[in-house]
């Protein structure tokens, strides 16, 4: 089986708004600033052939402070914008508790599945907690973009990087330290 990167939206595809030294998502399209490094680490990535698949908690449409229809905006400007292949959300809250809200890996078995990749053989990157800990139950490597926030950090086992390019260049570096 082919293996895939699964990556986090806000914070690691886009930039998040942050407040009281917490990220939180854009609330509409208009909000959206994809970095640089951004766009020449996820083409790195697909010239080495990988899916690239967002996997993304949106909690605030339970919440009641956000709506599908912006988060399915914002999702819709990425995937025009950036060589994306599919993003899947989770729309639930902790109290849901449902199987694909991360820190629970489900969003990452769903993409592997619809798109026949071993989670084993794939890279998960995300910049807070709950995706590290979400990529190490579905046993891909971990690479924790790591902003500083001020929030619980992940546990090891993972890399830590400062950026998607930086991350795009490590996880290069592994596929062609294997082969």
């Amino acid at each position: 089986m082919k293996r895939a990167v699964f990556l986090d939206r806000d914070g690691v595809v886009n930039l998040p708004i942050i407040r009281g030294g917490k990220p939180y998502p854009p609330a509409s399209v208009e909000d959206l600033v994809i970095p640089d490094e951004v766009k020449e680490g996820l083409g790195l990535l697909k010239k080495l052939g990988l899916p690239l698949l967002v996997v993304t908690n949106q909690p605030d449409v339970a919440r009641g402070t956000q709506t599908r229809e912006a988060v399915e905006a914002i999702n819709f400007g990425l995937l025009r914008a950036l060589p994306l292949d599919a993003i899947y959300v989770c729309y639930h809250d902790d109290t849901d508790n449902c199987d694909c809200r991360k820190p629970k890996p489900g969003l990452i078995w769903q993409g592997a599945r619809d798109w026949g990749v071993d989670p084993a053989k794939s890279f998960l990157v995300g910049d807070r907690w709950r995706d590290i800990a979400a990529g190490q139950q579905a046993a891909c490597t971990a690479i924790f973009l790591d902003f500083q926030y001020a929030e619980t950090q992940p546990v090891p086992p993972y890399y830590r990087v400062s950026n998607l390019l930086e991350a795009a260049r490590l996880i290069e570096k592994l596929i062609l330290t294997e082969e």
